[in-house]
């Protein structure tokens, strides 16, 4: 009987030991399952009940002007977000954000009850509205600081700037061709929460990629003439009654932008509030007709292709001219006998340019169209540009090509009417347009830098300096369409355009709307600015002379007052091949200061050549040698002595006379 409860007690141990055993295996086995195997899933659950994650980004890079001016900052602004599990009685939270907000009552409380642990209740609110929602003191509402875009100069260059949106993406403009450089890596924003989820800590920043890899830009604009363009421009516009225009100011030795003003003016600071429209760069979206400002290129082409001379002389026909079955006219119903093509250019006759494009033939008149860089987008670096409308010289009628040649049947751009009135300006060469000048990183560091680039020769410099000669008596001779434009002391080359538009309704051109422009460079034996004006649709002064021609002086003259001592100057030019395979002389952006004991220091060593300077430059150029310098007269440096190039050694002054050429 004893061996029994023997048995029976060791089989319950062994029952007992190894249930034990499986339990214990079985305990291990949730152990590692739940920190190996799963370890990862549960704790990205536990983080997500004790974390939360809030993905901002960094301020924007800074866009300057030529001069280092800010065009576009970031600044910090307060914005308010909410968690609504933690939020009691959202209908009292919503109403007690939405009086210090502005923001709707419905909005907000639509918005908490949607949203489970994460909404936006007001993006970038005052300091004022900050501090007021801070006092409230309500469980689940959070204030976090995000870069907001600032433009200090309100509309300057507006258009050109483009904006940013609230999640700092680009969506118009420089800013949002750059979005990529400007914009710069993402950063969290994280805070702690306990199990009942109240905050354990403040939130802190933690970067997900490199801290200041975001780029700033450094523009060709200079915003003494973006300001003054813009002031003339919406003078003109009133002056006018007009409804718009657009201005572009360009170098035409390097094919930099220096101002582009479009009215009305759009002020990125506001963008939501503004007319799609008024954010519009009309200067490359929009295509007109040119008119007799596209002259100056055909009367290039025949002279480069030796088809007229100036003083080939053409019957105007006393204002009616029939081709095929249409009759042209004169503008403003003008007559004009014999001219010559000097004279064709001066008073803009039509007759004259249909006669001369017949010459010319339809087939070269075209292939010197797109060589100026007409029906073809630029490429300068900003969206939206368009290239126009160019129909294949194959299905230009008889009438199609006389009408092209004074401007009507063809549609341009502005920057493609300004860069090709450079190429005139550049010794016939056309530059790449462009409006970057560089990259800087957050050291001011340059990363990378835009050189000017020459696009092809379209006309020789002879023919250019021609066309120059030509295009300076229609401002400076008696009796020339752009006489309003003239500057004193300095020669103006330029050309007006008044270009009717079509009229789709009445499928015809129109006498009440139109376009008045004047385009023109200055100085003409030294062009240094190329400027064009388009007052669109005025109701009063409806002839480009009239309208724009002295928007040019008035700004010109601005110019001269500001920049004076350069006006004249020859910059330093340099060797660059062409995809012609032919040599130019190119102008250049100034070259790197030798180092000391480098082959310039033969140059130091010489007297300067002082002739063909201003008074102003003269001293100035004295000066950097340290000279003491003489002066005789004035106007401009015609002789000196010592004469240029002798040793300086022995001689630390000059006596320098200058003359006005009467």
């Amino acid at each position: 009987m004893n061996g029994k409860p023997r048995k029976w007690f060791r089989f319950r141990i062994a029952t007992m030991l190894a249930l034990f055993g499986v339990l214990f295996c079985a305990l291990v086995f949730r152990a590692f399952h739940l920190q190996i195997m799963t370890g990862k899933t549960y704790k990205t659950l536990a983080e997500r009940q004790h974390k939360k994650a809030l993905q901002l980004f960094p301020e924007r890079g800074i866009i300057y002007d030529r001069n280092g001016e800010k065009l576009a900052a970031s600044i910090l602004a307060d914005s308010v977000f909410a968690d609504p599990s933690k939020i009691d009685d959202v209908g009292e939270a919503a109403a007690q954000l939405a009086a210090v907000t502005g923001q709707p009552k419905k909005a907000i409380a639509q918005q908490l009850a949607k949203s489970k642990n994460f909404c936006w209740i007001a993006r970038m609110i005052t300091p004022a509205q900050a501090e007021q929602v801070k006092n409230l003191k309500l469980e689940g509402v959070y204030l976090i600081q995000e870069p907001k875009r600032f433009y200090p100069n309100r509309e300057l260059a507006g258009q050109v700037l483009g904006f940013v949106g609230m999640d700092s993406n680009g969506l118009e403009g420089l800013e949002m061709r750059y979005d990529g450089y400007l914009r710069g890596e993402p950063e969290k924003i994280l805070w702690g929460r306990d199990a009942r989820g109240k905050k354990l800590y403040m939130p802190e920043r933690s970067a997900t990629g490199k801290k200041d890899e975001q780029l700033s830009l450094v523009l060709t604009l200079d915003s003494r003439i973006q300001h003054a363009v813009e002031s003339n421009l919406k003078e003109a516009v009133l002056r006018t009654r007009a409804r718009g225009g657009f201005i572009i100011v360009m170098d035409p030795r390097t094919g930099e932008i220096l101002a582009m003003a479009n009215n009305p003016a759009f002020n990125p600071n506001a963008y939501a509030g503004a007319a799609a429209d008024h954010k519009r760069n009309r200067a490359i979206t929009d295509c007109f007709d040119p008119g007799s400002t596209f002259k100056p290129f055909l009367v290039a082409a025949a002279l480069e292709e030796g088809v007229v001379k100036e003083t080939d002389r053409f019957n105007c026909e006393n204002g009616a001219y029939r081709v095929a079955n249409a009759t042209f006219h004169e503008a403003n119903r003008k007559r004009h006998g014999v001219l010559t093509v000097r004279e064709i250019l001066k008073y803009s006759s039509n007759i004259g340019s249909v006669k001369i494009s017949e010459k010319l033939g339809r087939e070269k008149f075209h292939r010197y169209i797109k060589n100026f860089g007409f029906g073809q987008k630029t490429n300068i670096e900003l969206p939206g540009e368009i290239p126009g409308l160019l129909r294949p010289w194959q299905n230009w009628t008889q009438v199609d090509t006389s009408t092209v040649a004074f401007g009507q049947g063809i549609s341009v751009t502005a920057i493609q009417l300004v860069s090709a009135l450079s190429a005139i300006a550049n010794d016939g060469v056309l530059m790449q347009p462009h409006i970057v000048k560089k990259f800087v990183d957050a050291n001011g560091e340059t990363v990378r830098e835009f050189t000017p680039t020459p696009v092809r020769r379209v006309i020789s410099a002879e023919t250019a300096r021609r066309m120059t000669a030509m295009l300076t008596n229609v401002v400076g001779e008696q009796g020339g369409t752009g006489k309003n434009a003239a500057l004193v002391n300095v020669d103006v080359a330029g050309k007006t355009g008044t270009a009717q538009k079509f009229d789709f309704a009445l499928k015809r051109f129109s006498s009440e709307r139109v376009r008045t422009s004047f385009m023109g460079f200055f100085p003409s034996e030294s062009p240094r600015f190329v400027m064009l004006v388009s007052i669109d649709e005025p109701q009063l002064h409806k002839w480009g002379g009239e309208a724009a021609a002295p928007v040019f002086r008035s700004i010109s003259q601005q110019l001269i007052r500001c920049f004076e001592p350069d006006i004249g100057e020859t910059p330093p030019v340099q060797e660059k091949e062409i995809d012609t395979g032919a040599r130019i002389r190119l102008v250049s952006t100034p070259a790197a200061i030798p180092a000391a004991g480098a082959a310039a220091e033969d140059e130091e060593s010489v007297m300067p050549d002082f002739r063909g300077m201003t008074v102003r430059q003269a001293l100035r150029a004295a000066q950097d040698k340290g000279l003491a310098i003489t002066v005789t007269g004035s106007g401009w440096a015609v002789s000196q002595k010592p004469a240029p190039g002798t040793p300086l050694k022995g001689h630390r002054s000059c006596t320098v006379s200058f003359s006005t050429g009467d």
